[in-house]
This record gives C-alpha cells, sequence and structure tokens, in this order.
C-alpha cells in the first residue's frame, strides 16, 4: 500500500513520462469531480473527497506546500458542499429540490479581488519560508511560492462561491487552471498538467450548463 502513494512508484509509462499510482488515480478522481460539478451534479462532493486525499499527498511530495494546505481546506469544504447542496434554504430549491445556481453581487466581486491580491502575497510570504521555519518537515524550498499561493487563495475563494451555487465560480476556476496547467508542467507532474487542461474545458462548459440553468427558472415561471 506504501508503493501506491509514493510519487516515485511508475504505474506506468507515456510517451517518456513515468505515471506513478497515485497520480493517475487521483487525476481520475478529479476530473469525475469535476464534471459532475459542471453538471450540477451533487455527487461531485464525495467523489472530490477521494481526490482531496490524494492531491494533498502528492503534493507534498513535489513540494508545493501551498497546494497540499489547500486540499485540507478542500476536504471541509467537499462535506460543507454536500450538505449545502442537499439542503437549499426555503425559496433556493430548484426541481431536484436542491440548490439553484445564482449570480454574485457586485460587493461580492470588488471583495474577491482584494482577498486575491492580499491573500496571494501573505500566503506566498509564508510559503517562502516554509523550508526555514519547519526544516523538519519541509526539508526543500516552496517551488514558485507566489504563483502556487495565487492558484490556493484563488480556489479558496471560489470554493465557497461554489458551494452556493455562483456562476462567476467558474469564471475563477477557468483562470486558476489555466495557471496551475503551466505550473504542474513546470514541475514536472505533467499528467495533473493535462488534468487541468482538460478542467479549463470543463469549467468552461460548466459556465455555460449553469448560466443555461439560471435563464430555465424564468421559463419555468413563466
Amino acid at each position: 500500500m506504501k508503493e501506491f502513494f509514493d510519487v516515485n512508484n511508475a504505474f506506468f509509462s507515456l510517451l517518456g513520462y513515468s505515471m506513478s499510482y497515485i497520480e493517475f488515480t487521483g487525476v481520475v478522481f478529479g476530473l469525475i469531480a469535476v464534471w459532475l460539478s459542471a453538471k450540477a451534479h451533487i455527487l461531485s462532493w464525495p467523489i472530490g473527497i477521494v481526490n482531496v486525499v490524494l492531491a494533498a499527498i502528492l503534493y507534498f511530495q513535489v513540494q508545493l506546500y501551498p497546494d497540499m494546505f489547500l486540499q485540507v481546506f478542500f476536504f471541509v469544504t467537499n462535506i460543507i458542499g454536500w450538505w449545502r447542496w442537499a439542503n437549499p434554504k426555503p425559496g433556493e430549491a430548484d426541481k431536484e429540490k436542491e440548490l439553484k445556481v445564482s449570480y454574485m453581487k457586485k460587493n461580492q466581486l470588488l471583495l474577491a479581488a482584494v482577498i486575491a491580491i492580499a491573500g496571494t502575497f501573505l500566503l506566498g510570504q509564508f510559503a517562502s519560508n516554509l523550508h526555514e521555519w519547519f526544516s523538519n518537515i519541509f526539508s526543500k524550498p516552496s517551488a514558485y511560492p507566489y504563483v502556487d499561493s495565487f492558484i490556493t487563495v484563488m480556489s479558496v475563494l471560489t470554493t465557497f462561491y461554489m458551494i452556493e451555487k455562483k456562476i462567476e465560480s467558474w469564471v475563477i476556476w477557468i483562470l486558476v487552471d489555466v495557471i496551475a496547467t503551466v505550473l504542474y508542467y513546470v514541475k514536472g507532474v505533467k499528467f495533473y498538467s493535462v488534468e487541468y487542461f482538460i478542467f479549463t474545458i470543463i469549467a468552461a462548459y460548466g459556465l455555460l450548463h449553469w448560466i443555461r440553468e439560471y435563464k430555465s427558472y424564468a421559463q419555468q415561471k413563466a
């Protein structure tokens, strides 16, 4: 079992790239979870829990520490999101008796921009010093701490918006996924890079699907 979680333990090789068991399995569960999210399907949350556990173990091994910490957050929010979608407040339920999609307010968008800038700077500073402050745990410096921190901060923000089924969450995910695609390729976890490229496509689909679903509410009232 220990070998399964080792990023250096090859499952197979593809075009000269050695694929580990944990990377392959994590990518598969991640793709399924995001596709179900794009379809606004509630099973995206429990499947996402499996994905984040595998991802946390992988990120630790490739020194992407902010991303590793992010998975702890995702573990908790997957549970919260699962409950929130299944238990809408009065007036929030769709025809499936699950939470409706909706748009963000202008003040929420402004707050998101402020948090993105401040959060990236603060977390980037923290990540840059992890190997000095906690050298017994983090033996190597954080790789690309500010880029990685931006991904972390924006992922945290948009997860809250995803829990509330805000349509703009997909716009943020598209930005995060594009940056992550490049970062993971540079760090050598290329299958995860491919995964995030596919995430970008799914996020674009999710954006369009949720917009159509929002418009369908007006048709249902007519």
